[in-house]
């Protein structure tokens, strides 16, 4: 893979962080147009190892795979170029929330807000398409694609995501024949870190997860607050709004939060674009006792993404060796179908019965699929163009 600049990541990301809203799901649509099909900084079967390797990873899913896509381009800054421009634009918005200067107020049923849900129908399925097209090609893999999609949609939870991700494996090395993936079919990530290094943040992982309640015991609020959003960042697998619980059980029984400013933060943070993740943000701000404000947003974004950092950059230099295997990548030619699988489900639920409740709805997804995939309109006009038309519909 031809290497790149800090820089070029960052702003790429930035403007990913300004413009992605629809959840992890419509981010991975967006980070396949943005790195595979505009600027080819990957190929589809790269770009899908790597989604394997986060689908398989605790953490959020999509920041991850950002990362990943980061490393890959440009080193370690450019993996904390990635994470920055994704980040940084939600992270500031949902402590400005919490300082009460961006009181969004109750945007639930906004109809630029539903626009931008039907956006998100259009990139997921221009995803899915897509992927399918490359992915599950054939017969046995569209197959494998379909019933990966029935196993996460009877087990609606992350478990039903990694366990149908886990059967495609299994299928794959059993049923596709490896004869036809040759050892040298994959191009190189080239990632530029030592393994020695990945060992000892792979170590880093779980000394902390063993260490940080320890020294939350008789450690200070600061202390506490960093262990708190560590293990919630470490032991969610799914990422989005599957750590909603555990970050609910962190803040609010030793009244940090109040139920009700939890809630509310949750409300605004399904308006603004980038990861869930930097919820987070608002959670540090707003708590008390101190630290708070902008320093306790720092804090809890960073301790919560901080198991990803040591994950990503701990297993992609193995990972990367792995997939050349010939048995590792028919076990991947299953494992990228059933990430297809699991894709599709995802178009239904959440990303469609959230979103589509009418014809008019169905009328502006499908609007916004076409000035994508037939256009080939850049999804950060499509965004605009979704939100001005829900608000048109409304307003007839």
């Amino acid at each position: 893979m031809r290497q790149g600049s800090a820089v070029e990541v960052l702003l790429a990301f930035l403007r990913l962080g300004l413009t992605s809203f629809g959840g992890p799901v419509a981010h991975i649509g967006y980070f396949r147009t943005e790195f595979v099909t505009r600027r080819r900084w990957l190929d589809e079967p790269a770009f899908a190892d790597l989604l394997a390797l986060c689908q398989f990873m605790p953490g959020p899913a999509s920041s991850q795979l950002g990362m990943a896509v980061g490393l890959v381009r440009a080193g370690p800054l450019g993996m904390f170029a990635a994470w920055v421009g994704f980040t940084a634009p939600s992270a500031v918005a949902m402590v400005l929330f919490a300082y009460g200067v961006a009181a969004l107020g109750d945007v639930g049923q906004a109809p630029w807000l539903r626009g931008l849900k039907l956006v998100a129908v259009a990139v997921v399925a221009q995803a899915v398409w897509g992927m399918a097209r490359t992915l599950a090609p054939d017969r046995e893999r569209s197959t494998l694609a379909v019933a990966a999609a029935i196993v996460a949609l009877m087990v609606p939870s992350s478990l039903g995501q990694v366990a149908a991700i886990a059967l495609g494996g299994v299928v794959g090395m059993v049923v596709l024949p490896r004869a036809d993936v040759a050892d040298g079919e994959r191009t190189p990530l080239g990632v530029r870190v030592p393994r020695g290094l990945a060992m000892v943040l792979l170590a880093m992982f779980f000394a902390l997860l063993a260490l940080l309640p320890v020294a939350a015991a008789g450690g200070g609020q600061a202390v506490k607050l960093v262990a708190a959003f560590y293990h919630a960042g470490a032991l969610v697998f799914g990422g989005g709004h599957v750590v909603l619980p555990l970050l609910q059980a962190a803040v609010v029984p030793p009244g940090w939060v109040s139920n009700d400013a939890f809630l509310a933060g949750y409300g605004a943070a399904q308006a603004v674009p980038g990861p869930l993740f930097s919820f987070a943000a608002y959670l540090g701000a707003a708590m008390r006792p101190s630290p708070n404000g902008w320093l306790g947003g720092l804090i809890a974004v960073a301790a919560i993404y901080l198991p990803s950092f040591l994950l990503v950059a701990g297993l992609l230099p193995f990972w990367d060796t792995l997939r050349h295997r010939a048995a590792v990548q028919a076990a991947l030619r299953g494992v990228n179908a059933a990430v297809v699988g699991v894709l599709l489900a995802a178009l239904y639920s959440p990303v469609w019965t959230s979103a589509v409740h009418a014809p008019a709805d169905f009328a502006l997804a499908l609007a916004a699929f076409l000035l994508l995939v037939v256009w080939g309109v850049a999804p950060w006009i499509v965004v605009v163009l979704g939100a001005v038309g829900a608000e048109l519909v409304a307003a007839v």
